[in-house]
């Protein structure tokens, strides 16, 4: 116990660092919540557990160390975030779809029309197609682990930033999902939709220029 309040400063920013990279607009929590809108409860929690996994999947490889084996095959990453970039601009262009669109009445908790698998996949591909996770995990982890820190401590920076990761993208799900959410959501449906076709565009396009670095 007492090792683990040494390294308690350290970690304390690595989790300050998470939450803010966390809670911060981007494709993993827009995807969470738009879902939780248009197909309730359920189908948020779902896309929610698929980029939790993903996001663990990239905090246990920066922890092991495989980053570095991973970023010597520049052409595996590229052929990653080329896939990452196509995969955010059919979203953007589903979004956009969704705008333009007619409006339906959505009903809390429908998502009978999402498979689980498909709604799991969701947002773990968001997350495994997007090699900027591993960069943020590795400067989180960075954060987290002083100098003479022993391995086991970039463990600890990961575990306990996906148990936050748990509450908050859960948290996207169960409040987007409420009647008043759902019913503003089809008050301002274009709206909603466009602006998340725009985030999901510019990350799109923003990967894919990256890919040719």
């Amino acid at each position: 116990m007492t090792t683990v309040l040494a390294h308690l400063p350290d970690l304390m920013l690595a989790y300050l660092a998470y939450l803010v990279a966390t809670v911060s607009p981007g494709p993993a929590n827009v995807a969470v919540m738009a879902h939780a809108m248009r197909h309730g409860r359920l189908a948020g929690l779902q896309v929610a557990a698929g980029v939790l996994l993903g996001s663990l999947t990239w905090g246990v490889l920066a922890a092991l160390g495989l980053s570095a084996f991973l970023f010597s095959y520049a052409e595996l990453l590229s052929v990653v975030r080329l896939l990452g970039g196509l995969y955010l601009l059919w979203l953007a262009y589903r979004s956009l779809r969704a705008a333009l669109g007619p409006t339906t009445l959505l009903q809390v908790g429908n998502g009978r029309d999402r498979s689980a698998a498909r709604c799991f996949g969701l947002g773990l591909a968001i997350h495994l197609t997007n090699p900027k996770s591993i960069f943020a995990w590795l400067a989180i982890i960075a954060i987290g682990v002083g100098p003479g820190a022993p391995a086991w401590v970039s463990f600890l920076v990961v575990g306990g930033c996906w148990l936050m990761g748990i509450v908050l993208y859960a948290g996207y799900a169960l409040t987007f999902s409420t009647s008043r959410m759902i019913a503003l959501y089809g008050t301002f449906r274009r709206w909603i939709e466009g602006m998340t076709a725009g985030l999901f565009g510019f990350a799109g396009v923003k990967l894919l220029m990256s890919s040719d670095q």
